[in-house]
């Protein structure tokens, strides 16, 4: 990773919805094939810079870059470079986990039908959802409908993945699956993570770097590794969330 540009750059961004301002002054880079996870109480920010990454807000300051393309000026570049979870998995109730998958492929490429499901079975092989091509959401459990949702945000190869609470509502064992998930396809195809999350056995599994957002702060107080945060952090609040103890303040 070292020498090469940033997979996403993140210059001086602030948000503000009228006269509330959600955060400001946030920079850090994520570096290609990183899993990098930003966290942070409710309220923090976490969900609004998710949307910034993405293309879906304009900041109200600074510059967002996503595989050298702006988020604002060449939005469509970006979506072309990302693929992206988002919490609930939005799957849609009447497709199959296949037809799910196939989605993007047919909405942005001209391959024939046999081509697309093709494809869609092999995402679907790399998550370990083979034999549930043919079922519908209903049919299988959270953690498949997370999975699935992974395969889909999949299916077009982008080389940076956006992930939103993968392990919301998750169980233990079924949570640490995911995190193992997550880890197996960054070995396989190189894949940039950016993981939303605030569970901390899953930011200690997965990530190389961390990004905490605070609301008090309004901005970012810290930037790191897990487990140095854990053991060196200096801000109260840091420490309270790495250490699992009640709110300073």
């Amino acid at each position: 990773m070292s020498g090469a540009a940033p997979a996403i750059r993140v210059e001086g961004v602030a948000q503000s919805f009228d006269a509330r301002v959600i955060f400001q002054d946030v920079s850090f880079e994520v570096a290609r094939g990183e899993v990098f996870v930003v966290l942070g109480g409710s309220g923090c920010g976490k969900s609004t810079l998710f949307k910034q990454m993405i293309g879906l807000l304009r900041p109200t300051e600074g510059r967002i870059t996503v595989a050298g393309h702006d988020t604002v000026a060449e939005v469509e570049a970006v979506r072309r470079e990302i693929g992206v979870m988002f919490q609930s998995g939005a799957l849609f109730g009447s497709m199959t986990l296949l037809e799910n998958v196939m989605l993007p492929l047919t909405v942005f490429t001209d391959l024939p039908s046999a081509a697309r499901a093709e494809i869609a079975r092999v995402k679907l092989a790399l998550v370990g959802l083979a034999e549930a091509a043919n079922r519908l959401p209903a049919e299988i459990s959270g953690g498949m409908a997370k999975r699935a949702a992974i395969a889909r945000a999949l299916a077009l190869d982008p080389p940076i993945l956006f992930l939103d609470e993968p392990s919301a509502g998750l169980d233990p064992i079924t949570g640490a699956g995911l995190d193992r998930l997550i880890l197996d396809l960054r070995a396989a195809l190189g894949c940039t993570f950016v993981v939303i999350t605030h569970e901390l056995a899953s930011i200690f599994a997965i990530a190389d770097r961390c990004l905490m957002l605070d609301r008090e702060a309004r901005g970012m107080i810290a930037l790191g590794v897990p487990r140095e945060l854990k053991a060196a952090a200096t801000h109260p609040r840091v420490r309270a969330f790495f250490n699992r103890e009640e709110d300073p303040a």
